[in-house]
């Protein structure tokens, strides 16, 4: 983790917002960043201060009774207003209708988004984690004939495998994963000294393009394609990454058959 990425996470981790592999990647930069800890230390100072007592003093009676004094009754209705009634509730229907005609569309388009936005912020989650001793692969191959057989048995599906190292993102091996509550497979793919976490699992939605989500420093890109959901995660520049998908998903490079 660069400082730059800590120095967002520090108020979130101080007020224990923060799953636990990112609190775990700020503790392990604060350990080894003197001017990331004093930053952490002056915040804890300050709310502690923010929080003392003597800060607050309690309001005089009279201001008190102010605001605990009964507000005066709203005027009545008066007639001409009754009469527009009948115009002010065809306005109502009329403005309801349209929101009903829109609705359908505008929650398949938010439940959509936060779909997206879910599954980027797992895999993030992830590939931190991942990050730590002994939890990047389960299986260690630069050979696909290695990884792919590997998971077999261990999902319910067969992961799609592609040799990449001619093209720049050497293939280092595989682990079982878990995103949203089911299993996943994870393929581990390296640039330069960079990870890649390819996350992928069947759907049964349609094909869709490939959307980026930035987050914390990683970049996280996700698209559907065959009936699979790809997620490829990493800290590399966001063009290496958009690289990384447009050869997994080149059809000249022949992925690893049964």
């Amino acid at each position: 983790m660069m400082c730059d990425d800590a120095r967002l996470l520090l108020h979130a981790y101080l007020d224990n917002e923060l799953d636990a592999a990112q609190s775990v990647a700020v503790v392990r930069h604060m350990q080894s960043c003197p001017s990331c800890a004093a930053s952490f230390a002056d915040y804890t100072k300050l709310r502690e201060g923010m929080a003392r007592a003597s800060l607050y003093r309690r309001a005089p009676d009279a201001l008190r009774k102010q605001w605990s004094a009964e507000k005066p009754a709203p005027p009545a209705v008066q007639p001409a207003r009754a009469r527009r009634a009948p115009v002010a509730l065809a306005m109502a229907a009329g403005f309801a209708a349209a929101v009903a005609m829109a609705a359908p569309l505008w929650f398949l388009t938010a439940h959509r988004s936060g779909d997206t936005a879910q599954w980027a912020n797992e895999a993030i989650s992830s590939h931190i984690r991942s990050m730590q001793p002994q939890h990047l692969v389960d299986v260690v191959s630069t050979d696909q004939h290695t990884v792919k057989p590997w998971f077999d048995g261990k999902l319910d599906f067969s992961p799609r495998v592609k040799d990449l190292a001619s093209l720049g993102f050497p293939l280092v091996g595989g682990r079982l994963d878990a995103l949203g509550g089911r299993d996943v497979a994870a393929l581990i793919y390296k640039r330069r000294l960079h990870i890649i976490n390819l996350y992928q699992w069947p759907v049964t939605s349609s094909d869709t393009s490939p959307s980026t989500t930035q987050m914390h420093g990683y970049a996280a890109i996700q698209w559907t394609a065959d009936r699979m959901h790809f997620v490829a995660v990493s800290n590399v520049s966001e063009n290496d990454l958009r690289q990384f998908v447009q050869d997994f998903q080149d059809d000249s490079v022949t992925p690893l058959m049964r």
